[in-house]
């Protein structure tokens, strides 16, 4: 692996699909030629912020706000929540203000990717909703080009914005070889921009 950093996979999962989609994404990032830093983010409560153990029980670590200040690129993933990314995610990005006061996440890459119950159930608007925090931190956003022939062939998810995946209405679809594909691809873009930018 190159010393140039890491790219953080940060993602939130609730039925396990956008977890599966990270790691394929991370999959990506290490055949780039960059090392994949697994996080993901607890539970938030609608009453009150959800207490939770440092470690999770399974899984990827939380993420912390240092993961994102030294990383040299980020894909974020969740699924779709109304259009919009789930709430676990959102609340850890609304902590990040000292990462943008200080202008650390400035020029570097980031992608992101979900996953949805319905093939027409806000994949596009999730992904351009979870665009804007990255915007605001000043990251280069990289989505997913059309050389990547599995746009132009999936029956089920993936778009130019970047990686998704059609969970199904009882969130048990297993990802397809074109979604597989082209969260690798994601990954990879992550890396090798990284890796020239450097």
């Amino acid at each position: 692996m190159s010393d140039t950093g890491y790219i953080l996979v940060l993602y939130y999962s609730r039925h396990g699909a956008t977890a599966a989609m990270a790691h394929l994404v991370a999959r990506g990032v290490e055949e780039g030629g960059l090392e994949a830093r697994l996080r993901t983010v607890p539970e938030v409560s609608p009453l009150c912020e959800a207490v939770e153990d440092c470690i999770p029980d399974s899984g990827a670590p939380y993420a912390d706000v240092e993961d994102l200040r030294h990383c040299a690129g980020l894909a974020l993933g969740s699924p779709t929540r109304f259009g919009n990314m789930a709430a676990p995610l959102k609340h850890f990005l609304d902590t990040t203000s000292a990462l943008w006061l200080s202008g650390a996440l400035i020029g570097k890459p980031a992608g992101v990717f979900t996953s949805t119950s319905s093939l027409h159930g806000g994949q596009e608007s999730t992904l351009l909703s979870m665009m804007l925090p990255l915007l605001h931190h000043g990251m280069l956003l990289m989505g997913l080009p059309y050389s990547e022939t599995e746009l132009l062939t999936t029956r089920t998810g993936g778009t130019p914005y970047g990686p998704s995946h059609l969970a199904g209405s009882d969130s048990d679809l297993p990802i397809s070889e074109e979604e597989k594909r082209l969260c690798m691809a994601l990954g990879r873009r992550l890396a090798e921009t990284a890796r020239r930018l450097a």
